[in-house]
């Protein structure tokens, strides 16, 4: 059973009762309202409003989408694969892949959970067609506690992004055959 819900922004709603619940007809929901919106994103926040101290949302992303790589300032994040899979990419200030961690749904094989450290830049690339997460960080919400990176190309770029992204995945896979070759070395 969906909860009722009030829609704050064309990507965000937030659960409109005592206690929270989230399910299968929520990951239905965000499967079928992620196509709706411009930057192919969408979020249920179980959290009240911004000032909270613990957040948590369900969000979903298409394989389309760009997440620009980012930090957060003093806060760690928690992600939790609910459905479909993405390799979840690290970098050092200056835009190196510092690790790459495969996550999936229960289902997939693939690790499900990952913690992220407090200003560490992080993006991932989508594996599956759709990708639900469950995502806990520290509130409250202050735009300025994201850093984006400077060597990625802004959102509303989408050609760039696409190439980024592109070049993304290949640096991803060269990395991931690197650190397999000196595995075995």
């Amino acid at each position: 059973m969906l909860l009722p819900m009030n829609q704050l922004a064309e990507e965000v709603y937030v659960i409109d009762a005592p206690v929270a619940h989230f399910g299968t007809s929520g990951i239905q929901f965000l499967k079928e309202h992620v196509y709706k919106t411009k930057r192919k994103r969408v979020r249920v926040c179980m959290h009240k409003n911004i000032e909270e101290y613990l957040h948590e949302m369900f969000v979903c992303y298409v394989k389309e989408t760009y997440v620009r790589p980012n930090k957060h300032i003093q806060k760690d994040e928690s992600l939790h694969i609910i459905y479909g899979a993405a390799d979840f990419i690290f970098f050092d200030d200056n835009g190196v892949i510092t690790d790459i961690v495969p996550l999936g749904d229960c289902k997939s094989g693939r690790n499900f959970y990952c913690r992220i450290p407090e200003s560490v830049y992080h993006t991932f690339v989508i594996k599956s067609d759709i990708i639900v997460i469950h995502e806990s960080t520290p509130g409250p919400f202050r735009r300025e506690d994201t850093v984006f990176a400077p060597w990625a190309p802004e959102e509303g770029d989408a050609a760039n992004a696409n190439l980024y992204m592109d070049e993304l995945a290949l640096r991803a896979l060269n990395t991931q055959s690197c650190k397999g070759l000196g595995e075995l070395v």
